[in-house]
């Protein structure tokens, strides 16, 4: 087996995996991002045409591509011939006969052990996986946070059989494909219940993601194969269009199909072994299954009754031979025994739906029965009953009816849990519009609500955001906002199987004209929504939504305003700030650390000026800007309220919602978020019913408010034993970014940021920006990280103060009440006026109202 560098022209022999990569271009030395596997048997006719329009499509991409050539014919010497024009590297591993076995599997296995890129894709040669399609779908890949991005044909504007001229002509082929895809969801149903193409030829996956070492490929399928040998792997599908062959002849055929059907059955067999030996990891779980174990008894043994009264029902009354009746009886105690396992047993939960669950407690109880029968024929023959042969060859098997069915029927949901619940599509070339029937329901359009957020963002709302009610500015007109939140019908109307986010247009323009939506298993009751981007984002929210403007704003309104204030120079920092004696002091902490109890601390004990509390808007030039949203009490912030600055009923139901809105709390609902839940309508539901409790700071604390400040302390504060420590520039400005990125962990999150593009700027972009203002932002600042055990941050931060700079007592006396502060502008107008001096976009270059500027 030689590999060929063909830009170079050097023949390197056996190349080791993983050895040096050629660069991206002639004369670089940078290794590739993504490695193109493209299998060739026999394709000399299509490799030029391919070249000539793969090479352009990845030239962005950083990317190589590598030939795993298995062909008798001239297609090796095709490739070195198109290989002048190609503008990114390329490389050809030529294969013997002796080294083919496992076919095209094989091939892109001994693909992946060369491939220098973290991204690995494969394609076929004959084009019926279009070029630009492929660049496509690596592109999404890169910039989305999954293993495996899968091209479908089944799913959006994706297409295999509808057009006149596409790739799979046919009846014979459309029945193939339809039927094999259809065959493989059934004998998998959890592990591809989110990938709607299986069988599909053109996919790319994260190398460092998935066990290559697992793989034991045997024909074309070998993406059916990735995919069931790594269940927990978060998995993204982009629609394509698939093309007709360009030149020569497929290479499916029979004997394909019948090894394909090989590779089912091992599959399949090797899955069903493997849940067979899954047994209890803890004595936890034995109890579990215990219990389990008696309540299929109960039902079991209720089921030989009815076994029974329907064997004597066909046998004595009816007169049917007796195999036949215990044949007929097993079905009527089938039915009675999956309606009793299914409602009080399992109570709903198991491995897919429940008419897969039924249809293989059926295929079980049928396939045990045929082994029953000769046995109670030779009980019969011996001289016992049939009622009682029966009784016995039932009761026999219970323990192997158990097993099956608590670890092949039902059990799979436990032990699967790691793939990802929401299905991810990315339709590029569909066009940008909701899904779904138009509601004939007629909506206002008016914003209601509108808000200048630091003089940055503008924000106009159909529904009331309290975070941002510090920001109110109702001069605005609403043709003029930045972002339109309004109220709609979003989605179809039936209910779904799983929570979807799609994505889609955005395959011109650079994903200015990109539409996300997001919909839940409740059809438009659920929590979906809609983010339409271009030069004003409009974001449609459904009805429970508009119900709950907290999960709104923190889900879905903050993590656009995130990326719309770095594409304007700014960035949302997690962390709170406040200016004590003249001093821009700042704390950042991971979620539910204690920050929002030491800032109240420091603001009642201390005084001084607040700016924020959750997020604060920072500048590269060491600034920071108010951003004072309502405070969340949680559990551990509640020793910083004093119950008399609340009445007698605020402080009762405090004690009641600030458990709930915890870290306990958070943490339930994120491991809620990794089942096949409707996580956001739950939340939404939740904070219906126990509101989340929120206070403004001066409702808690005698304080006054700052507009803005220059930081010159940031304390990283941890729990754990009491310890101050420099933190060097590099390590402040990851764990800041940390700390940020944990701030937006509940869903869909994860699936809403990579898709978002801001004035141009995609989310890596955006990202690489905010690394730079941040680094801005911090160069001129201390950060120390303060750990304490006994959330003593309070105590400690004015004492280091107090010895470094020299600062006596309170920085300034409690306010009875708030006290206007002059605005940035330095003139006493009314808060807030921004100035000119704040970064502003093309779209806020206007006069603000009152003279301010």
């Amino acid at each position: 087996m030689h590999v060929i560098d063909i830009a170079s022209g050097m023949r390197t022999g056996t190349t080791s995996p993983g050895g040096a990569a050629p660069g991206t271009a002639p004369g670089s030395t940078a290794p590739p991002r993504l490695t193109v596997i493209v299998p060739t048997r026999n394709e000399q006719d299509n490799v030029t045409e391919l070249l000539g329009r793969l090479g352009p499509a990845l030239l962005p991409l950083g990317a190589e591509i590598l030939f795993v050539d298995d062909s008798d014919d001239d297609t090796p010497q095709a490739i070195e011939l198109a290989a002048d024009a190609s503008p990114v590297p390329l490389r050809l591993l030529h294969r013997q006969p002796d080294e083919r076995r496992g076919g095209l599997g094989s091939a892109v296995l001994a693909g992946a052990e060369h491939a220098h890129g973290e991204w690995i894709m494969v394609m076929d040669a004959d084009l019926q996986h279009p070029p630009e399609a492929a660049a496509l779908l690596a592109a999404t890949a890169m910039r989305h946070s999954v293993d495996i991005v899968v091209g479908t044909r089944y799913a959006g504007s994706g297409s295999g059989f509808e057009t006149q001229d596409g790739g799979l002509r046919g009846l014979g082929r459309r029945f193939a494909s339809t039927a094999s895809t259809r065959l493989v969801k059934a004998a998998f149903p959890r592990r591809l219940a989110t990938v709607s193409d299986p069988m599909s030829g053109l996919f790319v996956f994260r190398r460092q993601a998935v066990k290559l070492q697992w793989m034991r490929p045997d024909g074309f399928k070998i993406l059916l194969e990735l995919l069931l040998r790594n269940p927990g792997a978060r998995v993204a599908e982009v629609a394509y269009e698939f093309a007709p062959r360009h030149a020569g002849r497929t290479k499916a055929s029979l004997r394909e199909g019948l090894t394909f059907l090989r590779q089912v059955s091992r599959l399949r067999r090797q899955r069903l072994v493997g849940q067979l030996r899954k047994g209890p990891e803890s004595s936890t779980e034995r109890g579990h299954q215990f219990g389990r174990l008696l309540a299929f008894g109960a039902v079991g043994a209720s089921g030989v009754a009815v076994n029974t009264a329907a064997l004597w029902m066909f046998f004595q009354v009816m007169g049917l031979n007796h195999l036949l009746g215990a044949a007929l009886a097993t079905q009527v105690s089938t039915t009675w025994n999956f309606g009793l396992v299914e409602l009080l047993v399992y109570r709903g939960r198991g491995n897919g739906t429940v008419r897969g669950r039924a249809l293989r407690f059926y295929a079980m109880n049928n396939l045990l029965m045929l082994g029953r029968l000769p046995v109670i024929e030779l009980l019969v023959r011996s001289g016992f009953g049939v009622l009682v042969s029966n009784a016995a060859t039932l009761v026999v098997l219970f323990l192997l009816r158990f097993v099956l069915s608590d670890r092949v029927i039902y059990g799979a949901a436990r032990q699967d849990a790691g793939r990802d619940p929401v299905v991810l599509l990315v339709d590029p070339a569909a066009a940008a519009e909701g899904a779904g029937p138009a509601s004939a329901r007629k909506r206002s359009h008016y914003l209601t609500y509108r808000y200048d957020v630091a003089g940055t963002v503008t924000i106009g709302s159909q529904i009331r955001l309290p975070e941002l009610e510090f920001f109110r500015a109702q001069w605005i007109a609403d043709t003029d906002v930045d972002i339109a939140v309004r109220v709609g019908d979003v989605g179809r109307r039936s209910p779904r199987r799983r929570a979807a986010m799609t994505e889609q247009g955005g395959a011109e323009q650079g994903g200015a004209d990109r539409v996300l939506r997001y919909e839940e298993h409740l059809g438009r009751f659920g929590a979906n929504f809609k983010v339409e981007l271009g030069q004003t984002i409009t974001v449609t929210v459904g009805p429970l939504l508009a119900r709950s403007p907290h999960v709104v704003y923190t889900n879905v309104i903050e993590a656009l305003l995130r990326y719309v204030l770095v594409a304007r120079g700014r960035m949302l920092l997690h962390s709170a700030c406040i200016e004590l004696d003249g001093t821009g002091v700042m704390l950042s902490a991971l979620t539910d650390t204690g920050k929002t109890a030491t800032i109240l601390r420091l603001l009642r004990e201390q005084g001084g000026h607040f700016l924020s509390d959750d997020m604060t808007v920072v500048d590269a030039t060491g600034n920071a800007v108010c951003f004072p949203k309502p405070l969340t009490i949680s559990s551990h912030t509640l020793r910083a309220v004093h119950a008399d600055d609340l009445t007698k009923r605020e402080w009762r139901r405090l004690q009641f919602q600030s458990r709930l809105h915890s870290k306990g709390g958070r943490s339930i609902a994120l491991q809620l978020a990794r089942f096949n839940l409707p996580i956001m309508g739950i939340n939404a539901l939740t904070q219906l019913v126990v509101p989340p409790p929120k206070y403004t700071v001066d409702r808690l604390v005698p304080c006054r408010l700052g507009s803005s400040t220059q930081v010159e302390e940031l304390f990283v504060i941890r729990r754990g034993a009491p310890g101050l420590a420099e933190v060097g520039h590099a390590d402040a400005v990851e764990q800041m970014l940390a700390n940020t990125e944990d701030a937006y962990g509940f869903p869909p999150y994860r699936y809403l940021a990579p898709a978002i593009t801001i004035d141009g700027l995609d989310h890596d972009r955006l990202k690489a920006r905010e690394r730079e203002i941040l680094e801005g932002f911090l160069s001129g600042v201390r950060v120390r990280a303060l750990a304490s055990d006994c959330f003593g941050w309070a105590d400690e931060i004015p004492r280091l103060l107090h010895e470094e700079r020299g600062t006596t007592g309170r920085a300034d006396p409690p306010a009875g009440a708030p006290a206007p502060i002059p605005s940035l502008s330095g003139a006493g107008t009314t808060w807030p006026r921004w100035t000119t001096a704040v970064p502003i976009g093309p779209r806020q270059q206007k006069p603000a109202p009152g003279g301010a500027v």
